[in-house]
């Protein structure tokens, strides 16, 4: 299929040169290193890890660890939380040490349980503290740093772009705004032309994030927003290739169809064996789940399927207690779902 398009280069994030311009988005239990593994593999520029609080890190908090794992990952890039500079000046110089290649600053979390405790979106309501965090993360390691951020936090302050500013003259490389406010969470539709006016007050590359799940989306979100390129969060829930064909569009105007489902049943195979191993059992099966729910309705899409097909096997897939069986279900599953599509 031959849409409308505009071509993007290469992303240059301070001394890291990135191939592409389509970042999969941190997004907490979700992208683990098994996630932005199969990514990368599919074509995404970059893959940023899951959200990764500073305090728990420092005190090697087991799974904490593991959000910012980055085994197999060529380009590793971490993205950190918290509201103490020192706090987290330390967990960057950790991150390094472990082989972060780019370090990630969240002020964008809209969640409750993070901005109560001052990180996250919070810190656009306080720019000062805001100004010393990025600081102490820049001083502290020789990696590129990046922000991700939203526009403010509610419609009366829009400060993305005075907090942008201050982020460049200390010493970020990139600024990935979120189109929405944190009052909004992830209502309503993300106001793409409200980031061209973050790109406008800086030099350095600015991604476009927010509501990109098609992939005509991204001609739109780039001429919209004026940005250097993209980043895709929920429109990879399932879709682990998605960010490779967003990334294969801009780059040839031609957009790729989605993968075989046999092709897609072995990706989601592959991952659960891989959550199993990286979590281990108990909580790899449980932190696969909502994966397959979401490959389940991505394959019934492929096939043009009724959702009515995913949420049957869905319901018969998320009780199983037996790893092996989980696999047998899937590839029943895909089977079915193949099956109705040769019917």
């Amino acid at each position: 299929m031959t849409l409308c398009f505009s071509p993007v280069g290469n992303l240059q994030i301070g001394t890291v040169a990135v191939p592409g311009a389509v970042v999969l988005a941190p997004m907490a239990g979700i992208t683990d290193a098994p996630m932005r593994r199969m990514a990368l593999r599919y074509g995404a520029s970059l893959a940023v890890s899951e959200m990764v609080a500073a305090g728990a890190f420092e005190t090697g908090h087991e799974e904490t660890v593991l959000r910012a794992e980055g085994a197999g990952v060529a380009l590793h890039a971490v993205q950190l939380a918290g509201n103490e500079p020192e706090s987290l000046a330390r967990a960057a110089r950790l991150a390094e040490a472990a082989g972060a290649a780019l370090i990630d600053i969240n002020m964008g979390c809209p969640a409750k349980r993070v901005t109560t405790g001052l990180a996250g979106s919070a810190l656009l309501r306080d720019l000062d503290l805001a100004t010393r965090l990025i600081a102490a993360v820049v001083g502290a390691v020789s990696v590129p740093v990046t922000l991700k951020t939203r526009l403010g936090w509610d419609g009366a302050a829009t400060v993305a772009p005075e907090l942008a500013r201050r982020a460049e003259a200390i010493g970020v490389r990139m600024i990935t705004i979120h189109g929405r406010t944190r009052c909004q969470f992830y209502t309503g539709r993300a106001d793409w032309t409200a980031i061209r006016a973050v790109k406008d007050a800086v030099s350095i590359p600015v991604l476009a994030n927010g509501d990109l799940v098609a992939i005509e989306d991204a001609t739109a979100m780039l001429t919209a927003s004026g940005a250097d390129g993209v980043m895709i969060g929920r429109g990879a829930q399932g879709r682990p290739w998605f960010p490779g064909q967003v990334a294969s569009f801009l780059r040839t105007g031609r957009a790729p169809a989605d993968p075989p489902l046999a092709e897609q049943r072995d990706v989601l195979i592959e991952l659960y064996e891989g959550w199993l191993g990286h979590y281990g059992r108990e909580l790899g099966m449980r932190c696969a789940r909502k994966h397959i729910g979401w490959s389940l309705a991505s394959a019934t899409a492929s096939a043009g399927r009724s959702p009515d097909v995913a949420a049957s096997w869905r319901r018969q897939l998320l009780t199983l207690e037996d790893p092996a069986r989980v696999v047998t279900g899937i590839r029943d599953a895909y089977d079915d779902i193949g099956w109705r599509e040769a019917a």
